[in-house]
């Protein structure tokens, strides 16, 4: 009986190759493609017969790795949208797709990561939330072991690519239409984690509208927290005419410290999440759709699963108010 080693040695690829072509996964040559299928053909081998024990079915395998904030339960809500998002599209691509979380991994060195994801014959990765200080992510990605896409980052090289809004615009237009809608002219503005690329972008989107306008800024971080944005609000926002906060859920805080102060200073956030529809009306923000973000990160990552070289991609936002 004809065997896949058969196969494989009559096309001089590896057995592994054989599977690949056999199961249509996507980061194979147009050339070994055919090759493979000639082999098959001219052997007369049945791939259905043995489709069962192929050793490497899974080859391929595409990981979402996720950095849960761990603080709120408001975040997964974002969390949940783009692993939405990113399955519907592998399954559309017939992509095999894992997720794991950042905090699984937290005791482990790069080396044992990288030989993990091996072990589960994972070949490409999309990563949500990475920051800065993370050694071990920021190792993962340099290694160019993977097929990576960043989400919300600013990785690009030959193995990976980067899927984001243009932050720093965003976070102007929205700050921006607060400030010409009250005339303020002191702001408190809450960031996030600094150690993140949106927090650091969408900073700079801050600075420009400061120095245009000729704003006063006290600027703290809030940490995407919500209990942490309130204690800043609570401590500086009554000297603020108004509050621009870097997401929504720390907006939320900023509410509930205005209210708590018997107060009222307009505050904008930044995300388009469900839990600003409880925060008051008339609240500024700027709107991503995160399931739309990931579905264009599947495709890119099987863009580069096919050869291609990375690259950065901007997604469309919108500004809206609740």
């Amino acid at each position: 009986m004809i065997s896949i080693k058969d196969v494989a040695k009559h096309a001089g690829v590896a057995i592994s190759t054989v599977s690949k072509v056999l199961n249509n996964y996507p980061n194979i040559s147009e050339a070994t493609r055919k090759k493979v299928n000639a082999a098959v053909e001219e052997l007369n081998f049945v791939p259905n017969s043995v489709a069962a024990a192929l050793s490497s079915k899974n080859a391929g395998r595409v990981a979402l790795m996720i950095d849960l904030n761990v603080t709120t339960q408001a975040i997964d809500e974002m969390a949940m949208r783009y692993i939405s998002g990113a399955i519907t599209k592998a399954m559309e691509l017939n992509l095999d797709v894992i997720t794991l979380f950042v905090f699984m991994f937290q005791d482990k060195t790069t080396e044992e990561l990288i030989r993990y994801l091996q072990s589960q014959s994972i070949t490409g990765i999309i990563i949500y939330g990475v920051t800065e200080d993370n050694q071990v992510l920021q190792e993962l990605i340099a290694s160019e072991k993977f097929k990576c896409v960043v989400v919300d980052g600013e990785h690009v090289s030959e193995n990976t690519s980067s899927v984001t809004i243009d932050q720093r615009e965003a976070q102007y237009e929205v700050a921006k239409v607060l400030v010409e809608e009250t005339s303020a002219k002191k702001v408190l503005y809450i960031g996030g984690d600094e150690n993140s690329y949106v927090t650091r972008t969408r900073l700079e989107g801050m600075e420009r509208l400061v120095r245009e306008k000729k704003l006063e800024l006290n600027r703290k971080n809030g940490d995407f927290v919500e209990g942490k944005a309130k204690e800043i609000a609570l401590k500086y926002g009554n000297e603020a005419d108004i509050i621009v906060c870097a997401s929504d859920l720390m907006a939320v805080g900023a509410k509930a410290a205005m209210k708590e102060l018997k107060i009222e200073r307009p505050i904008c956030g930044f995300d388009g999440i469900a839990l600003m529809g409880y925060a008051g009306h008339g609240i500024y923000t700027i709107r991503q759709n995160f399931a739309e973000i990931s579905a264009r990160a599947m495709e890119e990552l099987q863009r580069l699963m096919t050869g291609a070289s990375g690259k950065m991609i901007e997604v469309e936002y919108s500004l809206i108010k609740n």
